[in-house]
């Protein structure tokens, strides 16, 4: 039975100011959760709850000792299965009018809208995202999707006429779907990163089959329930579990028509080397392959927004951001300042439990991660560690401090690594120019922001930086905070492999792709 609650309206804004009923509702739904441990969880393929060949554990990053449930391992048998699923499906869901697909699909954002602190609970508990984050997390989701129904909707179903020779001729331009498209999902948003996609790709007319991070496997099915309860045909929409095996299978299958991958630089240029022609032909890929994000810090900089805003993308969601800042270059005369007042933020932070009101900073996703921060912060050592550099004793779980490292020479490798960490290195810049040529001397282009409160410094950073999400003068995140809407959010360089961004006006025609009609009668 649905619970009887307030409707809470979210978004990145309105979190910087809950409504308190937010925090009771979340402390109850994570108490329900944790009284119900250890469940077991099916996938999701062609309208049926399946097994799979065995289960594998899910334990939450908090406390080991906490199992969240056994989910179902899915075989190669199981990803061919599930894609045979979609594609049988795909000319009834490409034939349902895009006026009725928008609705089922608004009905799955309501239904994840209405179940957004179970599902945040989850997130929180299995990703060690603070429940500011989680529920922002859960609550982008629904907002992906509906973005992308509004886009079918003001665009009536991409379907426009051209112009004619006579009376005689009708020619028009209208986009139609590929087929069965897979979306391979982050355990860092494992509700946005998942819904948001499968959400674009169904309203378009695509059938899915989702491989979500096993790390973020509850979320992927509770997202999973949504789709199935808000009505969606049988086959449409399957989700598969596992770790790196079912995700390769499924980029393997030759009925895969289109993929959303979200991850690391050096599976996403694979994927893009290999899949897009695979077939053949040309089958697309959207890419979002993480982020080596900068900050610039101006002598003409407010130093309290700018260490302020470094600090919460530095460190939120334990640096485990795509968008995460990790770099900051700040002019000579004022470096000395910033980085005492950013030490200072640092040194506030609240460590521990992220479903706790207080805590700011959960643990690292896992042990791969817990060891590589170790191993970061041996090699930051030929630096100046102002704060941090150290693993945290709290109970069972992955708990690392945040971290600044000053002074590292130009060539360490930790200015060009995406290390999904709470690490932010800091460097003394002679003047902007100087600035932008280190923030531009790397593969990635995701996000960057700068600080200053000169406008043709800011025209200047807006014209040279290359990154698809720039930010200015942003107290509330240096690199960091999208919404659907409000920013888009993609990469230039190797962040992406489409160069088009998400909740904004070119991102679900990627979906789709044009047919030309001409008609004599």
């Amino acid at each position: 039975m649905a619970k009887q609650r307030k409707h809470i309206k979210v978004t990145y804004s309105t979190l910087g100011s809950p409504d308190p009923l937010l925090h009771e509702y979340f402390d109850e739904d994570v108490a329900e959760l944790r009284a119900n441990l250890g469940k077991s969880y099916n996938m999701y393929i062609d309208g049926e709850w399946t097994a799979g060949d065995g289960v594998f554990t899910n334990r939450s990053p908090i406390n080991t000792d906490w199992v969240l449930g056994d989910f179902a391992r899915a075989g190669d048998a199981h990803v061919d299965r599930a894609v045979a699923a979609a594609k049988a499906a795909f000319p009834g869901w490409r034939d349902t009018p895009w006026a009725e697909r928008a609705d089922l699909l608004n009905r799955v954002a309501d239904l994840i809208s209405e179940r957004l602190f179970e599902i945040s609970a989850a997130v929180s508990m299995e990703i060690g995202k603070n429940r500011l984050e989680a529920i922002g997390d859960v609550e982008e989701s629904a907002d992906l999707i509906r973005y992308c129904v509004e886009a079918m909707r003001d665009n009536q179903g991409f379907d426009r006429q051209l112009l004619s020779e006579t009376d005689q001729h009708f020619n028009r331009s209208v986009l139609k779907p590929y087929g069965v498209w897979g979306v391979i999902g982050p355990f860092n948003f494992p509700a946005a990163l998942t819904g948001g996609p499968s959400g674009a790709a169904l309203v378009a007319g695509n059938t899915v089959v989702l491989k979500p991070a096993a790390e973020g496997s509850l979320t992927a099915f509770m997202i999973a329930q949504c789709m199935a309860d808000a009505g969606l045909p049988k086959g449409a929409f399957n989700v598969v579990f596992g770790g790196d095996a079912p995700g390769k299978a499924l980029t393997a299958n030759p009925d895969l028509a289109g993929l959303t991958f979200t991850g690391s630089y050096d599976v996403g240029m694979s994927i893009l080397k290999n899949f897009t022609t695979a077939a053949g032909y040309y089958r697309p890929v959207i890419a979002e392959m993480g982020g080596k994000n900068p900050a610039i810090v101006t002598a003409n900089a407010d130093l309290d927004k700018a260490a302020l805003g470094v600090m919460r993308s530095a460190f939120g969601l334990t640096g485990q951001k795509c968008s995460a800042c990790s770099r900051v270059y700040v002019e000579a005369s004022v470096k000395d300042a910033f980085v005492d007042k950013l030490v200072d933020l640092t040194a506030e932070i609240k460590v521990g439990d992220p479903t706790a009101e207080d805590t700011y900073m959960g643990p690292i996703i896992n042990a791969d991660a817990y060891a590589a921060y170790q191993g970061y912060v041996d090699e930051m050592r030929a630096g100046d560690i102002r704060i941090g550099g150290r693993t945290l004793e709290q109970g069972e779980g992955y708990f690392v401090a945040p971290t600044v490292v000053t002074d590292l020479p130009d060539d360490h490798r930790l200015w060009r690594h995406e290390m999904f960490a709470p690490i932010v290195a800091v460097r003394a810049v002679d003047g902007k120019d100087e600035a932008i040529q280190h923030a531009n001397d790397v593969a990635l282009g995701l996000t960057a922001g700068i600080y200053s409160e000169d406008a043709d410094e800011v025209d200047w950073f807006l014209d040279n930086m290359d990154a698809g999400v720039l930010y200015v003068n942003r107290a509330t995140g240096a690199t960091t905070g999208a919404w659907p809407g409000y920013q888009s959010f993609g990469g230039w360089k190797g962040s992406t492999g489409s160069n088009k961004a998400s909740g904004s006006w070119y991102y679900l025609q990627q979906y789709m792709r044009e047919q030309s009609h001409t008609i004599v009668g």
